[in-house]
């Protein structure tokens, strides 16, 4: 009996006990609800902008933008008064999403065209900037 119980019913029960504690933090950590959207928004800008250069690969210009979008949406969440919180800085956006594309691509390609991340960077930036009207609804 000890054998069946140990083969048979602690796996399930174990099995069963991470899916319940795994559901629980799948909700949003933080209040700040548009951090999925900004990503996005990178992640499709550095495509395009790594295509219009003709450099990299889909995936790793994916996650250059997707780093800048992601880094652009928490230093604006870092704003301390609420009418700034609520209305973007296109050149902050900019500068953030440049050199955060910047450290990505330095990760990513091993240092080979920085300069380049920094622009798929920016042009991230900018886009989130752009589609979103400059600010958060």
């Amino acid at each position: 009996m000890n054998k069946i119980f140990k083969r048979a019913l602690i796996p399930n029960l174990m099995a069963a006990s991470l899916m319940g504690v795994s559901l629980f933090p799948a909700q949003p950590a933080s209040a700040d609800e548009y951090i999925l959207q900004d990503t996005a928004i990178g992640a499709g800008a550095g495509i395009v902008s790594g295509a219009i250069r003709g450099r990299g690969n889909v995936i790793r210009n994916a996650a250059k933008g997707a780093a800048a979008g992601a880094a652009v949406n928490a230093v604006h969440g870092t704003r301390r008064q609420p009418k700034n919180r609520q209305y973007r800085n296109i050149g902050q956006d900019i500068g953030v999403g440049a050199a955060a594309g910047a450290a990505a691509g330095a990760i990513l390609n091993g240092g080979r065209d920085t300069a380049g991340s920094a622009v798929d960077g920016a042009a991230a930036g900018a886009a989130i900037n752009i589609l979103t009207n400059g600010k958060r609804r």
